[in-house]
């Protein structure tokens, strides 16, 4: 059975974002894998799935008769009347207010059970200063979450503290199909701590498919570069160590670096890494106000990958 303190870790984590690379699915092939992962025995892992405000309306042909709703196809019906509306999140890919008029427009049609039930929660889009933040801020509804994908090659607490009082949050990107791509633990490391004195949440994205910190392909291909990829598990303790423990930067750095799977540990009381704990209720404020989700352009391999190292 798998330890409560992991259950209440991976709960809801994965924002399924298999549109982008280096997956990189066609809409159809992506629907049929957000849909079927809804469906499967760890579908309590899986939160939003990820599309471009520009693509919404493929999104919604092709996924149409996949969403609950009086359309639901055969394979899908028995579950269709108890499964929740699909959550979107919108990743802004044109100017602002172009993006929220197509967000509208899905959001109405399928309000309605002939076309499938679903809605766009949140929005995510590059803060390019934090002037634009505050400007964006105001045009966004408030029944929707933006997140700001912050720099991690420079310094994050400007921006960040213009997200500081309000429901807007942070995005960091800790990977991409390059090494160049991926920050430091060191950049990682400042964005949490930044996250942590503003009182800010946020969802980290790319480069972040296994739980645990080690050199990776960072594509499917058949001769792929390789990097040291960031664990999904070494971020969230690393954030639940720093918002529930007070961590220094030093033990959030260490934590992100850690590679060893012996050094961590999951029970039903907490989590531990290298004699450190904290406790399960803590984990879940940590989730539920701090490091909200992941974006995963693979949901199958995190799965395998927690089974593989017994944690599931």
């Amino acid at each position: 059975m798998t330890p409560r303190a992991l259950t209440t870790l991976v709960t809801g984590l994965f924002d399924y974002a298999g549109l982008f690379p280096p997956a990189a699915h066609d809409m159809a092939g992506a629907c049929e894998h957000y849909a079927r992962a809804r469906m499967g025995s760890h579908a309590w892992m899986l939160g939003r799935i990820v599309c471009p405000a520009g693509r919404l309306h493929k999104l919604s042909e092709a996924a149409a008769v996949l969403m609950p709703g009086t359309y639901a196809t055969s394979g899908y019906r028995e579950h269709a009347d108890i499964l929740e509306p699909w959550s979107i999140s919108a990743v802004i890919d044109r100017p602002l207010d172009e993006a929220l008029e197509l967000i509208d427009a899905f959001d109405e049609h399928h309000g309605e059970e002939d076309h499938g039930l679903a809605r766009v929660d949140s929005i995510e889009l590059k803060a390019t200063s934090p002037g634009m933040i505050d400007d964006a801020i105001d045009l966004i509804p408030d029944d929707m979450t933006p997140f700001f994908e912050v720099p991690t090659d420079a310094d994050p607490r400007g921006f960040i503290a213009a997200l500081a009082g309000g429901e807007a949050c942070a995005k960091i990107r800790c990977g991409g199909v390059t090494p160049d791509a991926i920050p430091s633990s060191e950049q990682v490391a400042d964005f949490l701590l930044a996250c942590r004195a503003a009182g800010v949440a946020f969802k980290a994205t790319a480069g972040l498919h296994h739980p645990l910190r080690a050199e990776q392909n960072l594509t499917y291909e058949e001769s792929p570069p390789r990097g040291v990829m960031h664990g999904f598990v070494n971020l969230l303790l690393a954030s639940a160590f720093a918002r529930t423990r007070e961590a220094s930067r030093e033990m959030v750095l260490e934590v992100l670096e850690e590679r060893e799977a012996s050094r961590f540990s999951f029970t039903e009381e907490g989590a531990g890494w290298r004699g450190h704990t904290v406790e399960t209720m803590d984990l879940a404020r940590t989730r539920e106000s701090f490091a909200l989700s992941i974006g995963s352009c693979s949901f199958d391999e995190p799965v395998e990958d927690l089974r593989k190292l017994g944690w599931l």
